[in-house]
């Protein structure tokens, strides 16, 4: 199916609609099939409410209406959560991307497609840069000027939108304008095509973003030694961090931006710095990947899923590094003060592993001239699994 609901329908999915005794499907998909002696439903908003309905209909022939390819930012990975595969099977069609690459003339492998229908536009935050082209599907035609909103706040307005409405269907629309200049009405289902312009802060796609990027009351890893501790936990595809007094949240959100599927853990003793980590989280787009655990370790430990890897950048004491090690993760651990030091020397020479002192200076004015201005040395201790 097109964007609009059966655009390109293919004879198998025609066939699928003539043998069906049930038909699902938002209001905009059943008005544009031909009446039949199929029942039809209109799935219920939210999405998750139809399930329980479509899961009372086993034993019938049912066809669920979606746009495109439901396994696309679709619906189809949803149902296929909650059925055997025995009970269905998917009739895709061409997806929204796909048609709006075609109009706009757009690559799509050098275009970042996203799905922002049903999660917050805070999501495509890792992607702007200047140059950059993203597809991206809404919510309803209000959403558009959520996303210019957006994009202004972030620095882009200077973006282009295309905004394209009813897509691959009989009344589809093409807008072209600069985010800052948003303005009328549009009409759902639609996709915005983004090309991304603008002084906005681009994210770093190294390790070490700019401590500006987080909103901290001063308990943050630097930029220098955030880029060296997560370099040293080294991030993977799909793994979950503890980080262990989270503070500002900085080095568990850098390892959120690392990679889309990897997942953290951040316990933080004080109340108004677990809010501040989940703001972070929020503007960053990766609170979903992120649960903030208000307690202090390692009480709080026992209850977590295991990890594979471990910071502790707050609370160091030898019970939470016992506690950490003995998960088997990879274990970094951070310390400014002489006590921190003794306990991370006294790890070291018990279990090993590497110990390192980084000693930072900053060009300052000394005078009418300039000197090094020293930061205080941060001992690490790291330990393979």
């Amino acid at each position: 199916m097109g964007e609009d609901g059966v655009a390109g329908l293919s004879a198998t999915s025609q066939a699928a609609l003539d043998a069906a005794e049930v038909v699902m499907g938002p209001p905009r998909h059943l008005g544009l099939i031909p009446d039949g002696d199929a029942r039809r439903f209109e799935w219920p908003v939210p999405f998750a409410d139809g399930i329980e309905v479509l899961a009372g209909l086993r034993g019938q022939k049912v066809v669920v209406l979606a746009s495109g390819d439901p396994f696309w930012f679709g619906a189809g990975s949803v149902l296929a959560r909650h059925f055997k595969a025995s009970e269905w099977v998917a009739l895709p069609g061409v997806p929204s991307f796909s048609l709006a690459a075609a109009q706009l003339g757009w690559a799509l492998e050098d275009t970042t497609c996203l799905g922002l229908h049903a999660a917050p536009l805070s999501r495509m935050r890792r992607h702007l840069a200047p140059g950059v082209r993203l597809l991206v599907t809404l919510r309803d035609g209000g959403a558009v000027a959520d996303l210019a909103t957006c994009l202004k706040g972030l620095g882009f307005g200077a973006s282009t939108l295309h905004i394209l409405e009813r897509l691959g269907g009989p009344q589809a629309r093409l807008t072209t304008t600069m985010a800052e200049k948003v303005s009328g009405q549009f009409e759902h289902p639609m996709l915005a095509a983004i090309e991304v312009a603008g002084n906005g802060q681009a994210l770093s796609t190294a390790t070490g973003q700019s401590d500006q990027t987080f909103d901290h009351d001063g308990q943050i890893t630097k930029r220098p030694v955030r880029a060296i501790t997560l370099s040293t936990l080294a991030p993977k595809p799909g793994e979950h961090l503890w980080d262990v007094g989270g503070g500002s949240g900085s080095v568990a959100l850098e390892w959120l931006l690392s990679a889309p599927d990897t997942t953290a853990t951040c316990i933080e003793i004080r109340s108004d710095r677990a809010a501040r980590i989940l703001a972070n989280a929020d503007a960053l787009g990766v609170a979903h990947r992120l649960t903030v655990i208000e307690g202090r370790a390692p009480e709080v430990l026992a209850s977590l899923a295991p990890p594979d890897a471990v910071f502790v950048g707050g609370g160091l004491s030898e019970p939470v590094l016992d506690t950490a090690r003995a998960t088997g993760a990879r274990l970094v651990a951070n310390a400014v003060t002489l006590e921190g030091e003794a306990l991370l020397a006294a790890a070291q020479a018990a279990h090993g592993g590497q110990l390192m002192r980084i000693d930072l200076s900053h060009c300052a004015p000394l005078g009418s001239k300039r000197g090094w201005s020293a930061s205080y040395p941060v001992v690490q201790w790291s330990l393979s699994a």
